[in-house]
């Protein structure tokens, strides 16, 4: 049985979709005012991962990841460009679906912006302002009273008392307790706002999540992701808006992926050490970085380096070199015993909160084992193949052609690829001239250059070192 660590009650707990056979699962997505960096693209890789699980082991799933078009950071950063900011959050959504898209992450089922729904945000406050949880101030602004809900910080496991420490109201707010957050923001000139019962103003960035995940999915659902960052304040204020608004749970199991790391420091905007995913895939091919992500646990700190990226690269061509060696057959949908060790060692290490770690650790002996039988039983070896293209597919891996990943990646200056096969031609030239000093220079030059030749039985292939 899927077990999943669930944030909120700090254990492993097997996993009970509210309505059988259904998962409805909300993911908070990006804020779109500059390019996505990798911590960026891990969030969308990871859930991405856990949606493709889900479904393979046969639930109907409600993937809802949102967009947030409108806060603080884009105005600025509109101000700074001198532009509209319909035209900076287009621009930036689209190439956030550029970089999803590139690391195989497959659409959402649903992306509500923040922007289009404003009147169920609305409706949203004004229950939490009848019910007691929720003020206007007199600068027109709109806080949430955080010592109304009960259960504010079981999630984070902080304490009120623990927060309200060193807690302090910012020039500008009006807040009754320095622990209260903004739900509406008066309209300052020069930016956006819409009509509300406050008067002119726009929505706080917590409000926006919770009204667009119950207008999704309900006001009670399975799981809610996002990353680690986002567990507070952000998740828990969403935990106190959205039950202070309906009076009940709002989501069972509260999912946080690791942050990406480098230098020991958490990759961020903030501290200036990020790396965007279009720099990253300058250098990289999208399944090596794919790859890279999905070798650590979701929930463990992923290190960020060359060397890390270079040692994906290594292990994802180990396993398309199977492939490439024994052309997979598909193999039954029911297993023979012979296959069935492996599909239970995979799909009980998914089982274990999502563990690709170890569920690659199944991959592995798979190709190993394609490679041990390649001469001996060609047609286990062929279903072994079958088997893990099959089980590397739930994870987003392995599913094209293995040459065209074995010959991607970055070309020598000079080196294109029929140069490669001009050089191979001309290889198989002095070969049948029994010059074979000069067909080690080729060979040996070509590796020096980064291009591997491989002679078998049907010619020489080549990839890229």
């Amino acid at each position: 049985m899927l077990e999943i660590y669930n944030s909120l009650t700090r254990r492993k707990e097997p996993f009970v979709p509210i309505e059988a056979g259904r998962v409805r699962m909300y993911v908070c997505g990006m804020t779109v005012y500059d390019y996505c960096h990798l911590g960026h693209g891990r969030v969308m890789v990871v859930f991405d991962m856990v949606t493709r699980y889900l479904r393979a082991r046969g639930y109907t799933v409600s993937y809802i990841r949102n967009i947030t078009d409108i806060d603080d950071k884009i105005i600025k950063r509109a101000n700074e460009n001198g532009e509209p900011i319909d035209a900076l959050t287009a621009r930036f959504i689209l190439a956030m679906h550029e970089d999803a898209a590139a690391l195989g992450v497959e659409p959402p089922d649903e992306e509500p912006r923040a922007t289009v729904y404003i009147a169920q945000i609305i409706a949203m406050i004004q229950a939490l302002v009848e019910r007691g949880y929720a003020y206007r101030a007199a600068n027109g602004d709109v806080y949430y009273h955080v010592r109304k809900f009960a259960g504010y910080g079981r999630l984070s496991g902080k304490s009120i008392e623990d927060l309200r420490v060193g807690a302090r109201v910012e020039a500008g707010e009006d807040k009754q307790d320095p622990l209260d957050f903004v739900l509406w923001k008066a309209a300052k000139p020069g930016e956006p706002s819409w009509d509300s019962p406050w008067g002119p103003g726009r929505p706080g960035w917590h409000i926006e999540c919770s009204a667009m995940s119950t207008a999704c999915l309900g006001e009670h659902f399975d799981i809610h992701g996002g990353g680690l960052d986002l567990q507070f304040p952000h998740h828990e204020n969403e935990i106190a808006q959205s039950e202070g608004a309906s009076g009940h749970k709002f989501v069972n199991v509260w999912m946080h992926n690791g942050f990406v790391r480098v230098d020991d420091e958490k990759m961020s905007k903030s501290l200036g050490n990020f790396f965007t995913i279009r720099e990253i895939l300058k250098r990289y091919d999208p399944e090596v970085v794919r790859y890279f992500i999905l070798a650590s646990h979701y929930r463990s700190p992923l290190n960020y380096s060359d060397e890390s990226l270079d040692n994906a690269k290594a292990a994802l061509t180990r396993l398309y070199i199977a492939l490439k060696e024994t052309p997979p057959a598909e193999p039954p949908t029911e297993l023979p015993p012979p296959l069935t060790d492996y599909a239970e060692r995979f799909y009980a290490a998914m089982d274990d909160d999502f563990n690709t770690s170890l569920a690659m650790a199944a991959l592995f002996d798979l190709a190993r084992d394609i490679n041990r039988l390649r001469e001996a039983d060609a047609a286990h070896a062929t279903q072994l193949a079958g088997l893990l293209r099959r089980l590397a597919g739930i994870l987003g891996l392995l599913q094209r052609p293995p040459l065209d990943f074995l010959q991607g990646g970055a070309a020598v200056a000079g080196l294109t690829d029929a140069g490669i096969e001009a050089q191979i031609a001309a290889r198989a030239a002095a070969k049948r001239a029994k010059d074979f000093a000069e067909a080690d220079r080729i060979r040996d030059a070509l590796k020096h250059q980064g291009v591997i030749l491989e002679d078998g039985p049907g010619g020489t292939t080549w990839r890229r070192a």
